[in-house]
């Protein structure tokens, strides 16, 4: 009889067994239910914290996961196909829970979520700067084939911001940005996006006269709160009333002891770092694939170090570094819409002072959870089967993410030879 290896989602490990009519016998590689396959030999990653499993086995069956665990542990159905992944790393897809889409018409949206499965990343979500149709149209379709789920925040909030966009919400009075709220759910929205910030003197701030109501509000339809932030001051103001999530690390300065006592205060509070450019000389070498060589070497050009650019990294990775320390919910984020540089994201990260391990965590299940994806986010029994095969190992060396030998959705392979030639198209002779 199969036995599966069963994680919770704190976790805990435990083998169960599978009642035997769901693994009955159906004929050559199946079970009830269609064929299986059977990915063996990996090293996987869970994408919950916990040891790698070793010489493990995925069994895959319409999409979902049957049973992940060691080989000696799970037992493959007679005639199910099988993949041999001896010597790879297999981990959950990447989700980026902040990214702003480029918007406009179905075709550009399609090949944007296409271009993220490229680099490994299963869903996304477009952070207050989004008006299109179609993206609340592709939300509700069935998941496309070799493209990442998208999430959306539709219309962010702000006080005017005239020379900016003008996709989001310009408020002036509680009044509107209840109004903003209650539009915002009948779509519905999966989250509100606020912004808190003055641009450098520019603007006037979205006061908390105005951000509180939002947030009552969005609360009261059981929506939670991003907020774009750069001060130190706002984000304490923001914790007091009731944020449940922070787009962008404190960029100021230095947090404080208070700081990270009103954090501590609000558990279900996650923090994005979103951190800034390093500063630092950069091969960018591993993108070719999806550029032509013109415009790679324009990226590497600027790919340099810069001496203020890194004082304001340091910033930020000192605010990651203590907050992640401190034991506060981490998730993953990039901004803007360049899907290599979810890739980037997780080496900064790390370079920040966080571990290959806890990267990975905020990368895949908590960046999961954060977008109310429930099957998502780790590979364990009953989730999608969304993960993606290494060359090498993260946890070693995080960069080892940017080595994909092939992605998985759904229990599909992603056409990343298809996506590429689409990016970079050969040159005509």
């Amino acid at each position: 009889m199969l036995r599966a290896l069963i994680r919770s989602r704190f976790g805990v490990a435990a083998f169960l067994p599978v009642i035997p009519l769901l693994f009955a016998a159906c004929g050559d590689g199946e079970v009830e239910g269609g064929p299986v396959t059977a990915y063996e030999g990996a090293q996987v990653i869970v994408g919950d914290g916990t040891e790698p499993i070793q010489d493990a086995v995925l069994l895959v069956q319409d999409g979902s996961l049957l049973a992940v665990g060691p080989r000696a542990e799970i037992e493959v159905p007679g005639g199910a196909a099988r993949v041999d992944l001896t010597g790879r790393t297999v981990m959950p897809a990447l989700v980026n829970a902040h990214m702003h889409t480029p918007g406009g018409e179905r075709e550009a949206l399609v090949s944007f979520l296409e271009h993220n499965a490229y680099w490994g990343v299963g869903a996304i979500t477009s952070f207050g700067t989004d008006s299109s149709t179609a993206s609340f149209e592709l939300r509700q379709e069935a998941p496309l084939p070799n493209a990442a789920r998208l999430r959306t925040a539709g219309r962010g909030i702000t006080s005017p911001e005239p020379g900016r966009g003008e996709v989001p919400y310009w408020v002036t009075t509680p009044e509107e940005g209840l109004a903003a709220v209650q539009e915002l759910a009948a779509k519905p929205v999966d989250i509100v996006k606020i912004w808190v910030d003055d641009r450098n003197g520019q603007y006037e701030k979205l006061p908390p006269s105005i951000y509180t109501v939002v947030i009552d509000e969005a609360h009261n339809h059981g929506l939670r709160v991003a907020a774009h932030i750069f001060a130190l001051e706002d984000a304490k103001n923001l914790l007091r009333a009731g944020i449940d999530v922070f787009a962008h690390s404190v960029r100021d300065q230095d947090i404080d002891d208070e700081f990270v006592q009103l954090f501590l205060g609000k558990p279900l509070t996650v923090q994005v770092p979103n951190l800034p450019n390093r500063g630092v000389a950069t091969d960018l070498s591993w993108l070719a694939a999806t550029f032509p060589a013109d415009r790679l070497a324009e990226l590497q050009a600027n790919a340099v170090d810069n001496p203020e650019q890194q004082e304001g990294f340091g910033i930020q990775a000192r605010n990651l570094a203590r907050l992640s320390e401190e034991g506060i919910r981490i998730a993953f984020g990039t901004d803007g819409g360049r899907p290599w540089q979810t890739h980037i994201e997780l080496a900064d990260m790390v370079a920040a002072g966080m571990s290959p391990a806890d990267v990975i965590v905020a990368a895949t299940r908590n960046s999961a959870a954060l977008i109310g994806l429930t099957d998502a986010g780790t590979l364990e029994a009953g989730k999608t089967a969304d993960f993606i095969v290494l060359e090498a190992d993260p946890l070693q060396d995080i960069t080892n993410t940017r080595r994909i030998v092939s992605f998985y959705l759904r229990g599909a392979e992603v056409d990343r030879a298809g996506i590429a030639a689409r990016l970079n198209p050969p040159a005509v002779q």
